[in-house]
C-alpha cells in the first residue's frame, strides 16, 4: 500500500455499531466489565488504552513502516519517555543543532538524574565516532535538523551507532512519512511532533514514537500508561482527520519551500539560505538519496544588522509571526530569540546558528501572495 493510500485507512476500520466511515471519537474515561478483571480487548481505562488512541497509533506505526505506534500529550512527553528507559551513567550522544524544546530537556533536566550527554554535529561521522563511548545507549538525531536544516545520513549513523552497542533513534518531524522513513533505512525508534505536519492545521499539541523492536516497545508502552501523558480522543481524531491530507499537504509545503528557496537566494536583500533542495547546500546529494523530497522548511539571513532579521519578522502581512511550524499555514519566527533561546548563546553561534536567522514554515497558500510578502517585507528593510 502506497503512503498516500495508507495515510487514508491504515488503522481506520467502519465503526461496528452504525458503519461510521470516521472513527468515533470515544470521549470516555472508563468501560464497563461484565465481571471482576474481565475487560473488552484490553479496555478498562483510558489511560491505558482508548479506541480513537488506538486507531491514530496504528495509523502513524502504518505510515513508518513500524510495528508499533504511541501517542503521548507532546512531542516533548514522547522523548522524555524515552529517555525514561536509561538509568543514571548511561550516555546519550545528542545532534549539535536540536530542537530548542530537547536541549532543554536534555541538559536542564535528564541530567539531574545522572544521564549524561554530549552534543556534537551528526553529518560528521568522525565526530559522532569520537563521542560513542561503552556508556552510549542512544545516539538522538533530527534530520533535517532545526533550524538549520542539515542532513544527516540515517544508514550510515544507524550502521556506527549499531557498532557501538547503542540505539538510533530519529525525529523526523521536519520530514515527515511521507518523505522520509528513518526505520527503513536502519533507525531504531522515530520520533514526531505531531504538533506539526501531522496534525497539520495548529489545534493539536501531540507527540508520537514508532519502532519495530517488541520489547522495547513493550517497556514504552508501559511507561506511556505508567507516567501518564496521554492525548485526548478529541485531540487523536483531529490528527487522524489531519493524516488523511497529509501526503496531498507535503507535496504543497515542498512545491512552495522550493520556489521560495530559489527566490530568495537571488534576492539582493538575503545573504544566506538554507535549503535542502539548493544544490549547494552541503547536505543536498544525502537528502535527495533518503527523502523523497526536501520539505516545506527555509531558514534564511537577510544582509544587515540582527535588529533588522527581527524587524523583517514583523513586518510580514501573509507569514504570521509566531512559534512552532507544519500547519497549512504560513509562519515566519526568528529562532535565536524565540524557539532556541533556551539554548546559550555561544553554544548556538559555535553550532553555526546566525543570531539574524530566520526560520521559514511554508504553508499552502498560493505562492505568489507568499513571494510577494516576503519580498514586500525586505524592501521595507531599505535593502530590497
Amino acid at each position: 500500500m502506497k503512503p498516500g493510500t495508507k495515510a487514508i485507512h491504515a488503522g481506520q476500520h467502519p465503526d461496528a455499531g452504525f458503519g461510521a466511515i470516521m472513527t468515533p471519537i470515544y470521549c470516555t474515561s472508563t468501560y464497563v466489565q461484565p465481571y471482576p478483571a474481565e475487560v473488552h480487548d484490553g479496555y478498562d481505562y483510558s489511560r491505558g488504552k482508548n479506541p480513537t488512541r488506538t486507531a491514530l497509533q496504528e495509523n502513524l506505526a502504518a505510515l513508518e513502516d513500524g510495528a508499533h505506534g504511541l501517542a503521548f500529550s507532546s512531542g516533548l512527553a514522547a522523548i522524555h519517555t524515552v529517555m525514561q528507559t536509561l538509568a543514571p551513567g548511561d550516555h546519550v550522544v545528542g545532534g549539535g543543532d536540536l530542537y530548542g524544546g530537547t536541549y532543554r530537556l536534555f541538559s536542564k533536566v535528564m541530567t539531574k538524574f545522572g544521564v549524561d550527554f554530549t552534543f556534537v554535529d551528526t553529518t560528521d561521522l568522525a565526530a559522532l565516532e569520537a563521542a560513542l563511548t561503552d556508556k552510549t545507549k542512544i545516539v538522538w538525531i533530527e534530520t533535517p535538523t532545526n533550524p538549520l536544516l542539515r542532513i544527516t545520513d540515517i544508514a550510515a549513523v544507524a550502521d556506527l551507532t549499531h557498532a557501538h552497542g547503542a540505539r538510533l533513534c530519529v525525529d523526523n518531524t521536519f520530514a515527515t512519512p511521507m518523505l522520509q522513513r528513518p526505520l527503513d533505512l536502519g533507525a531504531d525508534l522515530v520520533m514526531h511532533s505531531v504538533t506539526k505536519y501531522l496534525g497539520g492545521h495548529s489545534d493539536v499539541i501531540m507527540g508520537a514514537l514508532v519502532l519495530n523492536d517488541d520489547a522495547w516497545a513493550e517497556e514504552l508502552e508501559f511507561l506511556q500508561f505508567a507516567v501518564g501523558a496521554v492525548p485526548g480522543p478529541m485531540d487523536c481524531f483531529l490528527v487522524l482527520r489531519g493524516t488523511k491530507t497529509l501526503h496531498l499537504r507535503m507535496e504543497r509545503h515542498c512545491e512552495n519551500a522550493r520556489a521560495i528557496a530559489k527566490h530568495l537566494d537571488a534576492h539582493a536583500a538575503v545573504a544566506k539560505v538554507i535549503y535542502p533542495g539548493l544544490e549547494g547546500h552541503a547536505g543536498h546529494a544525502i537528502a535527495a538519496r533518503q527523502m523523497d523530497d526536501f520539505g516545506g522548511m527555509v531558514s534564511f539571513v537577510a544582509k544587515g544588522s540582527v535588529a533588522d532579521g527581527m524587524d523583517l519578522c514583523s513586518r510580514t502581512k501573509v507569514f504570521a509571526l509566531a512559534e512552532s511550524l507544519g500547519g497549512v499555514e504560513s509562519l515566519i519566527e526568528h529562532p535565536p530569540s524565540m524557539t532556541h533561546a533556551s539554548i546559550p548563546a555561544e553554544q548556538r553561534r559555535a553550532s553555526g546558528l546566525d543570531d539574524g536567522l530566520v526560520r521559514l514554515s511554508v504553508g499552502v497558500e498560493h505562492i505568489d501572495d507568499l513571494i510577494e510578502d516576503l519580498d514586500q517585507a525586505l524592501a521595507g528593510s531599505g535593502r530590497g
